[in-house]
């Protein structure tokens, strides 16, 4: 004679089966073909005759290379737009963002990454990361960095500040295409 099963445990086998058929069926119709779907968008009932779908919002057109800023793989840093480009080794943009110059400036040249520090606490106290250090002005590191708040800085003060600045996206991009001995053309 066969043991019986207690109704109890035919209704939560059931329903354990029944949920997990339930669960199967939605992945596979989220993840599956939609034949209902038209795949060319209609018309609204609201849609004047002569309007024309949109077009996507198109970015902020970026600032051109400025001219004379060398040649090869580079890191352009405009003073005057302050603005960098990252240059590949075939004079493409590779990325171009706004930055924030500290109160002492480098001149106008061609220099490398000569030191790269992954965080530490800036002279303006603001704990940065992706410290890359080129040139030096009257005893002032200028250095590329980025708060790692991901905020801009503060007014300084009236302190000699040689940080230029990004947020922290740009500066983790500018982290990974400027290895030690990268040249940063700096231009007016």
């Amino acid at each position: 004679m066969a043991a019986r099963l207690p109704s109890w445990a035919w209704v939560t086998g059931l329903t354990a089966g029944a949920t997990a058929a339930v669960i199967a069926l939605a992945v596979q119709a989220d993840h599956g073909p939609h034949p209902t779907a038209s795949s060319t968008p209609r018309p609204s009932a609201t849609a004047s005759a002569g309007a024309h779908p949109s077009a996507k919002p198109k970015a902020p057109a970026v600032p051109a290379l400025p001219a004379g800023s060398g040649t090869g793989r580079r890191i352009v840093y405009s003073l005057g737009e302050k603005r960098v480009w990252l240059v590949d080794a075939g004079g493409k943009v590779a990325r171009s963002f706004p930055v924030w110059p500290g109160t002492v400036a480098p001149r106008p040249g061609s220099y490398s990454i000569t030191l790269r520090t992954q965080s530490l606490t800036g002279s303006d106290g603001i704990a940065v990361e992706h410290i890359m250090y080129f040139n030096k002005v009257s005893g002032v590191s200028i250095a590329f960095s980025n708060a790692l708040d991901g905020a801009s800085p503060p007014p300084t003060n009236g302190k000699k500040l040689g940080a230029v600045r990004l947020n922290k996206q740009n500066g983790s991009a500018l982290w990974d295409f400027g290895a030690k001995g990268t040249t940063v053309a700096v231009v007016s």
